[in-house]
């Protein structure tokens, strides 16, 4: 017969062997939580996090804009040293801004302007201010409105690309960006969201549909 130290310690192992498939068996974690639990791996449940978010106004449209911007366009144009004229690269440049802008008559732009290190800093202000107006008004000859364009200077010193005391041509430059929202509106919601998927589809549909049809020519071809 089976003393009860021994009962004792058959009960103290048999506990600590549950601990240790609990510990390991991740079905054992759910005591206790809601059903459903372990299939949140990090992903489950973003977008609405992202609609609450951006419903709420703790997203920034004009971030996602901007990044948009940038990466969909060439953002920057460069001078000539001590020049505040656009040559030809900076003109085609400058019509591939134009065309992005259009898309999106509710949004703002700045220009900011930039020079390299040579000259003093009085000087190179207005330089780099003479040429962001410079691409501001070349935008508003593409058709952009006046009022949805600023220009701002920034001049070498403060925002070099590269670090360099001489003329470097990469910091004589400006740069366009997203800067808010014509009239003040905290989003493209409110009646211009549907505006803006639509101006998308119009202006990529034709693309996406043509490397579409390639890629089914393509299947068809190799038997695929």
């Amino acid at each position: 017969m089976m003393s009860g130290h021994m009962k004792t310690l058959l009960s103290a192992a048999s506990l600590l062997a549950l601990t240790a498939c609990a510990s390991s068996d991740a079905s054992f974690s759910t005591f206790g939580r809601e059903a459903g639990s372990l299939l949140d791996e990090g992903g489950f449940g973003n977008p609405t996090m992202n609609n609450v978010l951006i419903h709420s106004g703790q997203k920034s449209y004009v971030v996602d804009l901007s990044r948009r911007f940038a990466a969909e366009t060439p953002s920057t144009v460069n001078f000539a040293f001590n020049s505040a004229q656009l040559d030809a690269s900076a003109q085609a440049t400058l019509r591939e801004q134009a065309n992005w802008i259009r898309q999106f008559p509710e949004v703002r732009f700045r220009v900011f302007g930039h020079t390299d290190a040579v000259g003093s800093n009085a000087y190179n202000k207005r330089l780099g201010r003479a040429r962001a107006n410079a691409v501001v008004h070349f935008l508003a000859s593409q058709g952009i409105d006046r009022s949805r364009l600023e220009a701002l200077v920034s001049f070498g010193e403060t925002q070099p690309l590269v670090v360099s005391e001489g003329r470097e041509r990469q910091n004589r430059r400006t740069v366009t960006e997203v800067s808010g929202f014509v009239e003040s509106h905290p989003s493209v919601l409110n009646g211009k969201y549907a505006e803006v998927i639509f101006r998308d589809y119009a202006t990529n549909g034709p693309f996406i549909r043509s490397e579409l049809e390639g890629i089914t020519g393509a299947e068809v071809a190799t038997g695929n």
